[in-house]
């Protein structure tokens, strides 16, 4: 590996997992260097087989490199392959991808032995920075442990942060805004107010409302003014009165705080299509989203059924085979909807045989599916409810919203504190992707939901343990 010129200040080496998490990587270390142990080719070969979404990135990323190698001869590749731009082949970002070339003696401690696919990374990177002392070698992976003893043996390591949303979640974008104590005194010489179909509008002018989103909700506490945002351009907004659920209430289910009121204003309008719905156990989100369909299902029926699904990664150990159809697999997944049907459920008073009909009709309009087998599908008209969705990736979360037809309405649901996929954390879940991806479009709406109204235990456990 001496004979190799490396002209980029940085090099970073790619761990297997940062490839089987995201085979785009290759492309996003600019005029950098990269650089890949011939153990990674072997371990994306192990993973290649399946229809798993670690295979699927196995393969993707075998082909890039496929594509990047065509018609290189043996003197190109050892002088670096350059990486063109992803989705622009015509242009270069200047960066070079290297391969290991050579057996490389160990330079790892006897503690550490290298026939480890971890520990042979580990030693290929000591060995190019003892080669290449003039440059910054980096070695990335999602793997906390490589990290560390990376770190310990006095080797640059990093984890693959290009697949970040935010820097930190605390900047995710919450739908609602409180406004300044004095936003009418300032926006009130250019604000209109009008009145349409029993519905109350205002247009506001002012530097304030350069930061809103569409859909978004505004709120000043003191006068008890809560609107939504359903026209933006530059500095000047038109912004209804959301509707106060709380007198009515949605399938018997009353809000119990302000954001659950958005939340249900968001469920029951039709001219959104996209819901996000965040927030800690007990807040009510699934509830909401259940009471919310049922009425736009089974009342207006503006949707023929609802379809109902999650990503099936267990808290502790795995039970392991389960019979039956689909369904039924996925029915010990799905609890969460059990336990708020019955909620939902007519009183006690309705008589046992009223119960026992309303409950067979509202299993026969809610569907329930298992996330291996969304792809290639297309709902139309129908109510569909993505619950746990912070235990899915980015590309999981697309292949799910891309299934909607015409008329179809997506709302996801989840709490980015409670992730249990691997090398999935709150700045790069699924979830946390599609609230900043969306907050931009007319069409979409999120909120999160602050407040547990669960049980006081309930709330006291989130807030303690």
């Amino acid at each position: 590996m001496a004979r190799k010129s490396f002209r980029s200040k940085r090099l970073f080496v790619l761990d297997t997992n940062v490839l089987m998490h995201d085979p785009t990587a290759l492309f996003h270390f600019q005029e950098h260097g990269v650089f890949l142990p011939m153990v990674v080719l072997e371990e994306l070969d192990k993973h290649k087989r399946g229809t798993s979404e670690v295979a699927q990135n196995a393969r993707q990323a075998s082909r890039f490199l496929d594509e990047m190698m065509q018609g290189a001869s043996k003197e190109a590749i050892d002088r670096g392959l350059p990486i063109k731009a992803y989705n622009m082949p015509e242009e270069s970002t200047g960066g070079r991808l290297f391969f290991q070339t050579h057996i490389v003696p160990s330079n790892l401690p006897d503690s550490l032995p290298g026939d480890k696919p971890d520990n042979n990374i580990l030693s290929i990177a000591i060995a190019l920075q003892q080669e290449h002392p003039s440059k910054q070698v980096t070695l990335v992976s999602k793997d906390i442990n490589l990290r560390i003893k990376a770190t310990v043996l006095g080797v640059h390591a990093e984890d693959y942060y290009n697949d970040q949303v935010l820097e930190d979640v605390d900047l995710l974008y919450r739908g609602i805004q409180e406004l300044p104590k004095d936003f009418w005194k300032r926006s009130r010489e250019e604000m209109e107010s009008w009145h349409e179909e029993g519905r109350t509008f205002y247009r506001i002018t002012g530097p304030d409302v350069a930061s809103w989103y569409p859909n978004q909700f505004i709120s000043l506490k003191e006068e008890d003014f809560l609107a939504v945002v359903r026209e933006k351009e530059g500095e000047r907004a038109t912004v209804e009165l959301t509707r106060d659920y709380s007198r009515q209430g949605v399938w018997g289910i009353k809000p119990r705080n302000r954001e659950q009121n958005c939340a249900l204003n968001l469920l029951m309008d039709p001219a959104i299509d996209f819901v996000t719905l965040l927030g800690q156990a007990g807040t009510g989100k699934t509830l909401l989203a259940l009471a919310a369909g049922l009425a736009q299902t089974l009342d207006e029926h503006r949707y023929t059924e609802i379809i109902m699904t999650r990503a099936t990664i267990p808290v502790g150990e795995d039970i392991g085979f389960l019979p039956g159809t689909e369904e039924e697999k996925m029915t010990p997944w799905m609890g969460a909807l059990m336990d708020n049907l019955e909620v939902l459920a007519p009183p006690a008073d309705a008589g046992q045989w009223g119960r026992a009909v309303t409950n067979d009709l509202l299993q026969q309009r809610i569907r329930i599916h298992s996330l291996n087998f969304m792809r290639g599908r297309t709902f139309l008209n129908k109510y569909i409810i993505i619950d746990e969705a912070q235990n899915l990736t980015p590309k999981q979360m697309k292949t799910l919203i891309t299934r909607a037809g015409p008329g179809s309405k997506v709302i996801c649901l989840g709490n980015v504190a409670q992730i249990d996929t691997p090398y999935l954390t709150e700045t790069t879940s699924g979830l946390t992707y599609v609230v900043d991806r969306f907050k931009q479009w007319d069409h979409a709406g999120h909120i999160t939901l602050l407040r547990g109204e669960r049980s006081r235990l309930a709330d006291y456990a989130a807030e303690v343990l």
